[in-house]
């Protein structure tokens, strides 16, 4: 229980760097950066009751929340990794 603990504290110290490298980009969509923020907070209570009081049905939302970030997270390394390509094909 703490390791996870431990790797969700790490896992916000990654998110809060990663919104200073996408000011520049044009999205039309919300930022990527705002979109991951909201996912990671949208879960903050439930991570609170599922270890903190037990609360099993917290633990199925934390599941549900950490699958919306997995496919959050293809997406945008999917974005960068064509922003990448596109820039090493021009240069």
């Amino acid at each position: 229980m703490i390791k996870s603990k431990i790797s969700f504290c790490c896992f916000l110290r990654i998110l809060a760097t990663l919104g200073q490298d996408f000011s520049n980009q044009k999205i039309k969509h919300m930022n990527y950066y705002e979109q991951l923020k909201q996912l990671v907070h949208g879960i903050e209570d439930d991570f609170i009751k599922f270890y903190e009081k037990e609360n099993n049905a917290a633990g199925t939302r934390i599941r549900k929340g950490m699958q919306d970030l997995k496919v959050l997270a293809q997406e945008i390394r999917t974005h960068v990794q064509d922003l990448k390509n596109k820039s090493s094909k021009q240069g």
